[in-house]
């Protein structure tokens, strides 16, 4: 079993030396996990840093859940109130029982933030998070200070992208067993050995939870091209975008190329363009010390 001790004193244990967890991430760490209720969304959230300065919110991707950061959540805790929540819809938020489209999930953030007293805040989004997260700077520019797009999702409508996104979440929505669970997380990483069982089975409890599957269709409608199309983030949107912003790409992105993460930047005045390589979908998670360095270093600016 990984992580037991075999009994050999002066022996090292190399499967304990080489297993990883959500635990050991968190162990040099204060952090919290809570609810807040965000203008009548009880909303799940992990902080950490709470007397460290700027407000930090991060914003996971289409079916995802706080837990996306727990690698990032302690060190950047030591420079900013950071804060992981899981969005409306997902993890253990409250999921309401209609389509999900970008003014919901904008709408969500604005109340989270209304409700622990932030007027502006620092902003980061992978994927869906990402989307949400340059929408709300495109229409509220007085709430972000700086924002940072990982692997952002909305500037495109890609039928095979959607098709996939649409697949591989409803398999593990009607079946959350191990095996559809660990492969919609493999799905989101290039070193799949990256996904750790703990990740798994905190996703299997999330999806787990009774009437998790509609809510997941909910969350996927965004996945439908009519839905997405009146959704996206256009060139003039990304225009209106004022405040410094950090448009992270990866290698081996499954749902866009490099040259529309370039795109993007090119379409947000001022923006900064870093690739990480041999990463898929999660950077934030796959390599963690490149992005946490990266991450920090812009934030401070």
């Amino acid at each position: 079993m990984p992580g037991k001790p075999d009994g050999k004193l002066g022996e090292v244990n190399v499967a304990a030396v080489a297993y990883s967890s959500m635990w050991q991430d968190l162990k040099d760490y204060a952090f919290s996990q809570g609810w807040i209720d965000a203008g009548g969304i009880r909303t799940r959230y992990l902080r950490s840093g709470a007397d460290n300065g700027k407000t930090l919110i991060f914003l996971h991707g289409t079916g995802g859940h706080a837990e996306a950061y727990v690698r990032n959540l302690g060190p950047h805790g030591q420079h900013f109130d950071c804060w992981a929540i899981d969005m409306v819809g997902h993890g253990w938020t409250d999921k309401p029982d209609h389509d999900l489209e970008i003014r919901h999930y904008v709408d969500h953030v604005l109340r989270f933030m209304d409700a622990v007293g932030v007027e502006s805040a620092l902003l980061s989004g992978e994927s869906l998070g990402g989307w949400v997260a340059s929408r709300l700077a495109a229409d509220y520019p007085e709430r972000v200070e700086r924002l940072v797009l990982n692997t952002a999702g909305g500037s495109q409508a890609l039928p095979d992208v959607m098709a996939a996104i649409k697949s591989v979440s409803l398999r593990a929505a009607e079946d959350p067993s191990w095996a559809l669970i660990k492969a919609r997380l493999e799905w989101l990483v290039v070193d799949k050995s990256k996904v750790t069982d703990d990740l798994v089975a905190a996703r299997q409890a999330i999806y787990m939870q009774a009437g998790m599957n509609v809510a997941i269709r909910h969350g996927l409608a965004l996945q439908e091209m009519d839905v997405r199309q009146r959704n996206l983030m256009r060139e003039e949107d990304y225009a209106r975008i004022q405040c410094p912003t950090l448009v992270l790409w990866t290698s081996d992105d499954p749902t866009a190329s490099i040259e529309q993460g370039q795109w993007i930047a090119s379409a947000i005045t001022g923006a900064s363009f870093v690739i990480m390589d041999r990463c898929g979908h999660w950077p934030q998670y796959e390599e963690p010390e490149t992005f946490n360095r990266l991450h920090i270093d812009f934030l401070r600016g």
